[in-house]
């Protein structure tokens, strides 16, 4: 069965996610950080990412695809439960992926080993069947030097951070303008205080009470 939980900002959610699952099976989770390694700055989002996971009852470890063979990454994938993507640079994702031949591993892990895979806010996008192109121009490059190619565990692209005013003159100026290229597979647009669950070929958007989980 494939299961997925798409997130835009997993800290506001994780203590969600966790009563759809069964940690009692397994709880092992690999916390994959290679979207987050191109940004500069405060990273507390990553932190608090992180944080919420083990709170939540997962057995996280940190990794990085950067720079494996697709060999190693099977084998240092298989014994986890469930593969978390995390929020950063997606194009800069989609190469790693690429480069390490992730795209075929995390394919099998999750379509025919039953792991579960939770993304959070690239870590979504690219579970899609494409990348949207504002995403390669925030990036300053085109998207004809990439294969444009998502891990395609659904048919829709996720648009995170929706309502957010950090994100608030990027939608409104430039992002939202895809919806009406001819080519554009469906959007979905998702707050930081939703998820999507997806079971197989099923899909549910979850709402979750902000106040329902506070980080100081």
């Amino acid at each position: 069965m494939k299961r997925l939980f798409l997130t835009s900002s997993v800290h506001a959610v994780a203590h969600d996610i966790v009563k759809r699952v069964d940690l009692s099976r397994g709880n092992r989770l690999v916390f994959i950080t290679t979207a987050a390694e191109p940004k500069q700055g405060d990273l507390t989002w990553l932190k608090n990412d992180r944080q919420a996971l083990v709170d939540a009852g997962f057995d996280l470890i940190d990794y990085t695809i950067t720079n494996k063979l697709q060999d190693q990454l099977k084998k240092e994938l298989s014994p986890f439960d469930y593969i978390y993507l995390s929020g950063g640079d997606t194009p800069y994702l989609l190469k790693q992926s690429q480069k390490t031949g992730f795209i075929n591993i995390v394919r099998e892990l999750i379509n025919k080993e039953g792991k579960v895979y939770i993304g959070t806010s690239a870590g979504s996008i690219i579970a899609g069947p494409k990348l949207p192109e504002y995403l390669f121009e925030d990036d300053g490059e085109a998207p004809d030097k990439v294969k444009n190619e998502g891990y395609g565990f659904i048919n829709f692209t996720v648009v995170p951070h929706w309502g957010s005013e950090d994100f608030r003159d990027r939608y409104l100026n430039k992002r939202l303008k895809i919806a009406y290229k001819k080519d554009q597979v469906p959007l979905l647009l998702l707050t930081d205080s939703q998820y999507v669950s997806v079971e197989n070929d099923k899909f549910e958007i979850v709402n979750v009470v902000a106040s329902a989980y506070v980080y100081v």
